[in-house]
């Protein structure tokens, strides 16, 4: 009973040690990622998104539109929803080729952005009482941002929150 024992032990440590140094050597490391999101730093840090980027739609009859509406939710919060023509929410295709007329929206609570949306509605938490700005942009398959004649396809909800 003992013997098994001691060669499992040792097979553990040298295997363990032999992981850490093949992880080492193809430059791993331990130190985790961080899957928060820096605001600030999602607007000049390239993490394979075109957020800097626009994407001019042309005008006409068949050019996206958005709107937007606030409710108050009965339990917490606030209701959101994006009211779109000429556009389909297609998280399906989020990072793949660009098609007219479909993606995702971005949101954003005071010029920070929130959340990637992919559905006309989602629910806001508690917003921080004073003037409160909620906008939605519509953005391609690939994060860019979408405009109609040089126009960004972006709606705002300004509130007096008590």
């Amino acid at each position: 009973m003992q013997k098994p024992l001691a060669l499992l032990i040792i097979g553990l440590f040298f295997g363990t040690g032999i992981g850490f140094l093949i992880a080492a050597s193809s430059g791993v490391t331990l130190d985790g990622h961080d899957h928060g999101h820096n605001v600030a730093a999602e607007t000049t840090m390239d993490h394979g998104h075109n957020h800097d980027q626009m994407i001019d739609l042309p005008e006409g009859t068949d050019a996206p539109t958005i709107e937007m509406a606030l409710y108050e939710d009965a339990v917490s919060g606030w209701n959101l929803q994006i009211i779109t023509t000429n556009f389909s929410f297609t998280p399906e295709n989020v990072n793949q080729e660009n098609k007219a007329g479909e993606g995702h929206a971005h949101i954003y609570v005071n010029g920070e952005k929130l959340a990637r949306l992919y559905s006309p509605w989602m629910h806001i938490g508690k917003l921080p009482a004073g003037q409160i700005t909620v906008s939605a942009s519509l953005n391609a398959n690939d994060h860019s941002a979408l405009s109609v004649g040089n126009k960004p396809l972006k709606a705002d909800v300004v509130m007096q929150i008590q």
